[in-house]
């Protein structure tokens, strides 16, 4: 008896839990964006368009999925995917180089 009172509940938290999540990250991906604006305008890093300019050409047969940016580290994650693979290549935003490639 326990238990079939227990499965709605748990299936009702797993569902609330996962309609939070996507407003959870756009909050945080708007939080990203406005750290590197804010760095970008002090001149602190390059802007995302220099750093796209500068990575994209070397990432020939790949399509590009997108930036994130760690305020932290200040550094950009680009996401892209060739073959079925995703992959990443992070970027120094201060400078353009390229810290890490994952393949």
């Amino acid at each position: 008896m326990m238990r079939q009172t227990f499965l709605p509940l748990v299936a009702g938290v797993l569902l609330a839990t996962s309609l939070a999540s996507p407003a959870a990250f756009a909050k945080q991906q708007r939080s990203e964006q406005g750290e590197a604006r804010k760095e970008m305008q002090a001149g602190n890093v390059l802007s995302l368009r220099e750093i796209e300019r500068r990575v994209l050409p070397s990432m020939r047969g790949a399509e590009y999925l997108g930036p994130a940016y760690d305020s932290a580290a200040m550094a950009y994650r680009l996401k892209f995917i060739r073959e079925g693979k995703v992959l990443f290549v992070d970027v120094d935003a201060r400078t353009g180089r390229i810290l890490s490639r994952s393949y």
